[in-house]
């Protein structure tokens, strides 16, 4: 692979917090052109991220005037289906710091169109909503999470997690997964990431933490993802349409989920960007 003299415009952005620092961050990519997946890969490596997001326009408008881009999601080690928290950060570069006159952004994804717009000093974001099923657990995947005790435990098969409500928010701060020992486990339902959740303290409805070591993501600050198959789970439960989530990764953060109809969900977050400049490849 040798690609000279292309300069890449990429930001990083915290995602899922209005304090620099804290959420999840993602790097955002600005690319004019096509590359091969094996250079979309080694820029997710070298940003060393939990996510690298790539947009790439697909009108003959000017960035600040487009309402619609293809966008895809790597980790440092393989792409991915879903991904809210890179997604937040790319509606925030277009929004924030592009200062596009679209209402609402529009992203073609291997998930289907997904829409980004603004509401107040937050974005929304419309994404598909995955709804879990109750499943027993192996017992080698909650030892090497560290579970002895769990409510209940279900599964989305579409979205490849497996959920874990645990007794209470204490156990689920608690928890030290043993992520090589999670790595060597096959799971049967081919599950990709662990969900551990809580009722949590006001004022937030529910509290989570997400690992996924599988796809090079021991623990994940902010997922937003994960919340797709936490918002119908806890809606189930608390008889709520919209909630108030945290993630209690160690750097923290919290979005807004609403219950829409048709099988979709909002996730509303707040995100900043830390800093921009090119990419040289």
């Amino acid at each position: 692979m040798r690609i000279m003299g292309d300069k890449i415009p990429i930001y990083q952005v915290d995602a899922f917090t209005d304090e620099p620092f804290r959420g999840n961050p993602a790097a955002v990519c600005l690319v004019h052109r096509q590359y091969d997946d094996e250079v979309l890969q080694s820029i997710a490596a070298e940003m060393n991220l939990s996510e690298t997001a790539f947009l790439h326009n697909q009108t003959e408008k000017p960035l600040d005037n487009s309402g619609f881009f293809s966008l895809r999601w790597f980790t440092p080690k393989t792409e991915v289906p879903l991904c809210g928290h890179a997604t937040l950060a790319s509606a925030s570069v277009l929004f924030n710091d592009l200062k596009t006159s679209a209402r609402e952004i529009v992203f073609e994804t291997k998930s289907g169109k997904l829409t980004a717009r603004k509401e107040e000093n937050s974005i929304v974001l419309d994404f598909p909503r995955n709804e879990s099923i109750p499943t027993n657990p192996d017992n080698n995947l909650l030892k090497a999470v560290g579970v002895v005790k769990f409510k209940s435990a279900h599964v989305s098969k579409n979205a490849k997690k497996l959920l874990i409500h645990l007794l209470n928010e204490e156990a689920l701060l608690n928890l030290k997964p043993d992520f090589e020992r999670m790595r060597s486990i096959h799971t049967v339902d081919d599950v990709r990431g662990v969900i551990v959740t809580s009722e949590g303290h006001p004022p937030y409805d529910f509290t989570s933490r997400f690992f996924a070591p599988w796809i090079g993501i021991n623990e994940d600050p902010v997922t937003g993802a994960a919340h797709t198959v936490l918002a119908p789970y806890w809606s189930k439960i608390l008889g709520k349409k919209e909630m108030l989530a945290y993630q209690a990764s160690s750097r923290g953060g919290e979005m807004k989920v609403r219950m829409r109809p048709n099988n979709r969900v909002d996730l509303i977050g707040k995100a900043g960007i830390i800093s921009k400049g090119e990419l040289f490849i």
